[in-house]
């Protein structure tokens, strides 16, 4: 597929701030909704807020790594731009769809590439009760939180919590605690990719607790209802020998 219309954006850190400017110089650039594809210059982070922000747009995303990690994105090279795009492998994810409940009665609705989490918002452990499909799997976690992680996400803040990976592809995720107290052994679940989970907060006055997707944060939550968004999808481009699948794969043998 030809890949000739570019839109380059990038993070505001100084690394990816003169990338844009050399990239721009070299390829010229579009604005994002007459590009064939979206170069995204930073970290994952900025590919997060990149994907959140262009997920209306046909253009699949390209990421080139100028921050630390880079899970999402390819190596930084200016050379070869356009054949490299040309080339590109595409990867297409759902992410997941969160409605929290607050204490005062608001709703508020947000979609996660990486992870749906509650954490602890005060000096004491979480008191969570959780449902699977309207069935009351675990009436009592304590713990300093809980997640709920994609495939793409798994490596990411799941991972740190030791949840498993989970390979692209596969039509699941993954529940996973974090510090759990009671049940003491209990390490979290994989659930099918179509499961509805609920996670209610027990005690929330004494024990409050926030949501939080992709970073964008609910505090005082008492109900948080999350599920894969079918209807949403993120187009993200990889060299080849690159992908996601790779990258698990990579990741469980470092």
């Amino acid at each position: 597929m030809s890949r000739t219309n570019i839109a380059f954006c990038a993070s505001t850190a100084d690394t990816a701030q003169e990338a844009l400017v050399a990239l721009n110089a070299r390829y010229g650039s579009v604005p994002q909704d007459e590009a064939d594809v979206i170069v995204a210059l930073g970290g994952d982070g900025f590919m997060l807020q990149t994907l959140h922000a262009t997920q209306h747009l046909v253009a699949p995303v390209y990421g080139m790594n100028r921050g630390t990690v880079g899970f999402l994105m390819n190596s930084y090279h200016e050379d070869d731009l356009g054949d490299r795009l040309a080339e590109a492998m595409e990867e297409v994810i759902n992410p997941l769809e969160m409605r929290a409940i607050t204490a005062a009665g608001e709703t508020h609705e947000a979609l996660a590439i990486n992870e749906v989490s509650l954490l602890r918002a005060g000096p004491q452990a979480a008191k969570l009760r959780i449902y699977v499909d309207g069935k009351l799997r675990l009436d009592e976690l304590v713990c300093d939180g809980a997640l709920v992680a994609t495939p793409a996400g798994s490596t990411a803040y799941n991972y740190s919590a030791h949840g498993p990976i989970i390979p692209i592809g596969s039509d699941v995720l993954a529940l996973t605690a974090m510090s759990a107290f009671r049940p003491r052994r209990w390490r979290g679940a994989l659930l099918p990719k179509r499961a509805e989970v609920r996670i209610e907060v027990r005690d929330h006055l004494k024990r409050p607790v926030m949501a939080d997707a992709d970073s964008r944060s609910v505090r005082d939550v008492v109900s948080v209802e999350i599920k894969s968004a079918s209807d949403v999808e993120h187009r993200i481009l990889f060299d080849p020998g690159h992908g996601l699948e790779e990258r698990l794969i990579r990741e469980q043998f470092v």
